[in-house]
């Protein structure tokens, strides 16, 4: 086992990643900004090296600089949490390189899984189920054209290299398909610097359901159930639970087994989770994260399990702490994001927390790197807390998610808070009937916006 680790992050992840360490007696370094200086993750940390000014191109993404930090504090493993450098198969491939272990799926995965166009040619290979579209990038706008002539109408025309909803255009109709297509290159070749696009088919009202899954790196594997994170905005989740209302205990069996089976054959190592649009009964893969979620916690709490604990575990050689057949999720989950945005129209929100006070009781944990008197720096996500919530069973979760509400404080900057109050009060929220289209709707009519 390591004996001390770099967490290349920052916020609640840095101090997720550091909290599973100290568990195991694992010493900690947190790299941080200036910006970041009195940031919760560096003060709790053994010990902590700024690399850089406030941008986290200077910063959170210099690569030279986390490296030399690990070099100079003697740290033996990078854990990248999730953003950043997470997903970056030249830093992982880097790390390695100079003998550190990078706690993460090899450079070979991240590489694979980062061009959604291999992704889709694989994952289709190991037996998933994927959406009808093209078979790789489109080049001309007649190729385009003649596919989704073939698929129907209306097409999503996507970045290979995209993410975060970036480089994703909708064509309701041929007329409209030219221009979806200039869009979306444009669009590419600014965020990723490949102006690559591939066609899919648009589906009306899907839910968006993924898989968690586990690999020791050694042809074993194991899925940990669904998350349903269909509540979203502008392609960036809002609320997710697990397991979803909507996918029956023979269902998750099955579309689980066939991502445990396809990530034991790749040779998978460490989280990943594989994502699917479900409609109609049929799940259709879009993508898989090499790296774990933003909402792994309502996994965690389902399973009893410490997803990040099993990283650095398998990451040290050891085998994974338990088997599929002792995988048994109980009662219901609910994590909400709470984002430092200005309600209305979600503006930015940042500024000094004069007071903060997270709630607690039974099932609840708040994963928060906040404190009285903290600034929230202007620079990075506006992602400041997540609420996470566990019941017996949905309505009982719901229930104590709404208290738990209340019970939060974090006065002097604007937060998402109400926006929960108002969506647990909504009856196609509590019946579980929303698709992935159903937040922007409702955010439309309430408050005349996305």
């Amino acid at each position: 086992m390591f004996s001390k680790i770099l967490i290349a992050n920052r916020g609640e992840i840095a101090l997720r990643i550091h909290r599973a360490a100290k568990e195991m007696g694992i010493q900690t370094v947190a790299v941080h900004s200036t910006a970041d200086a009195s940031a919760m993750h560096v003060r709790l940390a053994d010990e902590s090296v700024c690399v850089g000014p406030p941008p986290a191109s200077q910063s959170y993404l210099n690569q030279p600089a986390i490296v030399s930090a690990c070099e100079i504090t003697g740290a033996e493993a990078i854990h990248p949490g999730y953003g950043f450098l997470s997903e970056n198969a030249g830093f992982a491939q880097i790390v390695e390189e100079h003998g550190i272990t990078f706690i993460g799926p090899s450079a070979e995965h991240i590489s694979l899984m980062g061009d959604k166009i291999r992704a889709k040619e694989t994952m289709r290979a190991l037996g998933v189920p994927c959406v009808p579209g093209s078979e790789g990038g489109v080049e001309t706008d007649e190729e385009a054209v003649k596919i989704a002539d073939e698929i129907g109408y209306p097409v999503l025309v996507k970045a290979a290299s995209g993410g975060g909803g970036r480089g994703m255009k909708v064509a309701p109709t041929a007329e409209a398909l030219p221009h979806a297509l200039r869009e979306a290159r444009a669009e590419a070749l600014a965020a990723f610097g490949d102006a690559t696009v591939y066609l899919e088919k648009y589906l009306s009202r899907p839910r968006h359901i993924e898989v968690q899954v586990f690999g020791d790196g050694r042809g074993q594997a194991v899925h940990l159930g669904e998350r349903d994170c269909s509540l979203q905005r502008r392609h960036q989740k809002v609320l997710e639970e697990a397991p979803s209302p909507v996918i029956d205990t023979e269902t998750r069996a099955r579309i689980g087994g066939v991502c445990a089976k396809a990530v034991a054959e790749m040779g998978y190592r460490g989280a990943g989770t594989i994502e699917f649009l479900f409609e109609d009964g049929e799940f259709y893969f879009i993508e898989m994260n090499t790296r774990l979620q933003v909402e792994h916690p309502v996994t965690e709490t389902i399973f009893s399990i410490d997803l990040v604990r099993e990283q650095i575990r398998v990451a040290a050689g050891l085998p994974m702490s338990f088997a599929q057949a002792e995988l048994s999720p109980r009662g219901h989950a609910i994590e909400c994001r709470i984002n430092a945005e200005r309600l209305p129209d979600f503006a930015p929100s940042p500024g000094r927390v004069a007071a903060y006070h997270p709630p607690g009781g039974l099932g609840v944990r708040m994963d928060s790197a906040l404190y009285d008197g903290y600034v929230i720096p202007p620079y990075y996500d506006s992602l400041i807390g997540k609420l996470i919530v566990h019941g017996a069973d949905r309505e009982d979760c719901m229930m104590r998610l709404h208290r738990a509400l209340h019970e939060l404080i974090i006065d002097g900057v604007d937060t998402t808070q109400e926006l929960f109050f108002q969506l647990l009060e909504n009856p196609e929220i509590r019946a579980g009937t929303y698709d992935i289209h159903w937040l922007e709707r409702w955010i439309g009519e309430h408050y005349g916006q996305l």
